[in-house]
């Protein structure tokens, strides 16, 4: 069986759990071990698949169609591995999954309890990874903070495990806040002292800290830390605020946090790490050559997180283009046909969001419409390219009513329909077309271009698709279908052939971008936004200069 390291988090949320364990199993990886990480989330949600963006962020979605947290997000970016449905629990699922047994029968006429029915399936949930010698090391990360209700459970679970498991094959990476207050030019330790204080009362006390803070750690407030939290000084962390998070690994190998954990578990068979790709990744983002600026029109853009796939994919794409992106959010909601000029003046490309539901869908049609016409790189994902179908429909083809059902029921001219599987469909939560798909690619056309292939994989997540009694109509317009599902003709991808760069994409290739591996449609995007830039210079630099450009 593998072992196990559990990272659990103090004093406030938001702290980076989810990096941290990122990046020490990206260390590890880096040593020739074989590491896994999964999630486990307090929430009583089954999964985060029906919560407003707003309240968690993006709902990432793994190949195997698990709808999680956007944690297993950062796994697969820095692993460079596919996350799967096992690699994220909730409380929902746990209380669930034990409900199901308590009616099946199972437990034979006992009384269900939290303990030890709801901790023996967490438990077991914990331990399912590291079965059948997949993984050397499975990094378990506990959504919450320590002291809220909802971890409690979890936190028992592992109480269970220290005593259940050989010492040297679990431990146990306490993340927490060491405040700067300015006032007094001092750090302060005495939230973590509470915190590691509070954890210690439930029966877990953490082998490592992991301290985030603004300014560096004195060794006399190591070693202070060190003695009222009763760990050894050579196990308390620096962790100082980067600016990238794609730094974060490198900071935690000066900090040596991998060797403390291979020592705690007694590993010895292990190499220096390789880390070549990731620090040349890392020369390129931090050193570009040139700048460009994208415009994204969404509607959950006062929340980062909503996009966080998306941002991260732009990063990558930067790094392999040796740009720097900057990204302008744009509320859709806000978008009209007399101040689109002035809201995109200065983009170099835009990104239609993907999203649900009717508010703000004019004005990501009006942006589209601005972006075909004044030749703008466009890239739409999912609703965004339903959005491109729809402007094109309107304006092109002269269906004036063009829409989708999901937003008019009614609508005369439902260019986007709803999928013939989910019609019957009545509960929401898990039932969308979810997980990776293949893809059919025309030869020729810009996406063949992009992937470089004719038969690829993208991951899904919606109900609604373009509508196929149409698809002669667009094709006479001069919009191409360049991507079609080969067992049921879904259209994947659309773009316009007479257009600088202009693509939209049934699927969310950002779930798939990782520093390794970017997406090849956001590096072909950010391509096309660089050489749109460069043309905008040069036509600048050459025009009089009372010339308007």
């Amino acid at each position: 069986m593998a072992k196990f390291i559990f990272v659990t988090g103090g004093v406030t949320s938001s702290l980076g759990k989810g990096i941290i364990a990122a990046s020490l199993a990206k260390l590890l990886q880096a040593r020739g071990l074989k590491v896994t990480i999964q999630k486990f989330d307090p929430y009583i949600n089954v999964d985060p698949g029906t919560l407003n963006p707003y309240e968690h962020g993006e709902c990432y979605v793994t190949e195997d169609g698990a709808e999680t947290d956007l944690d297993l997000g950062h796994y697969e970016r820095f692993l460079n591995i596919y996350t799967s449905q096992a690699n994220n629990v909730t409380t929902g699922r746990i209380y669930q999954t034990v409900i199901n047994k308590e009616r099946a029968g199972d437990f034979l006429g006992k009384t269900v309890q939290v303990v030890p029915h709801i901790t023996d399936e967490i438990k077991r949930r914990m331990l399912l990874l590291g079965q059948d010698n997949q993984y050397d090391i499975v990094l378990t990360e506990i959504g919450g903070t320590v002291g809220d209700i909802e971890s409690l459970p979890f936190i028992e679970a592992v109480r269970q495990l220290q005593w259940e498991l050989p010492e040297e094959d679990l431990m146990v990476i306490h993340l927490t806040l060491i405040p700067y207050l300015k006032a007094a030019k001092e750090l302060k330790t005495k939230p973590t002292q509470h915190s590691v204080k509070m954890l210690s009362e439930t029966g877990v006390h953490p082998d490592i800290l992991v301290c985030r803070t603004e300014e560096p750690l004195s060794n006399e407030i190591k070693r202070k830390i060190a003695l009222f939290c009763n760990v050894k000084q050579e196990a308390v962390i620096e962790a100082m605020d980067a600016s990238t998070i794609y730094e974060v690994p490198l900071e935690m190998l000066r900090e040596k946090l991998d060797l403390i954990c291979l020592k705690k578990m007694n590993i010895t068979h292990y190499g220096e790490p390789n880390l070549d790709k990731w620090k040349g990744f890392l020369d390129k983002l931090k050193y570009p050559k040139s700048k460009v600026t994208i415009g994204l029109i969404g509607k959950y853009i006062e929340l980062q997180d909503a996009y966080k796939s998306i941002l991260e994919s732009f990063v990558h794409a930067g790094a392999m283009n040796e740009v720097k992106v900057q990204v302008v959010n744009v509320h859709s909601e806000f978008i009209t046909n007399e101040n689109v000029a002035e809201k995109l003046q200065g983009f170099d490309g835009l990104l239609v969001a993907p999203g649900f539901g009717h508010r703000g869908i004019e004005g990501k049609i009006i942006a589209v419409k601005y972006a075909r016409e004044h030749g703008l790189p466009f890239f739409g994902i999912c609703l965004g390219m339903q959005m491109a179908v729809i402007e094109y429909g309107r304006n092109v083809l002269g269906l004036s009513e063009a829409h989708s059902v999901e937003m008019d029921p009614n609508t005369i001219h439902p260019v986007i329909n709803m999928m013939e599987e989910q019609k019957k469909i009545k509960m929401m939560g898990g039932t969308m077309r979810l997980g990776a798909y293949p893809c059919e690619i025309t030869p020729g056309t810009l996406a063949h271009r992009i992937y470089g292939e004719t038969l690829i994989s993208e991951r899904h997540r919606h109900r609604y698709e373009f509508n196929n009694d149409y698809l002669d109509q667009y094709l006479a317009a001069g919009m191409v279908a360049s991507g079609k599902n080969p067992e049921t003709g879904l259209v994947e991808i659309i773009e316009l052939p007479n257009h600088p760069f202009f693509i939209g994409v049934q699927y969310h290739p950002e779930l798939k971008s990782t520093v390794e591996r970017p997406a090849p449609v956001f590096v072909g995007f950010i391509d096309a936004a660089k050489k749109y830039n460069e043309l905008k210079t040069s036509l600048k630099s050459a025009a009089p200069k009372d010339a308007v450009i």
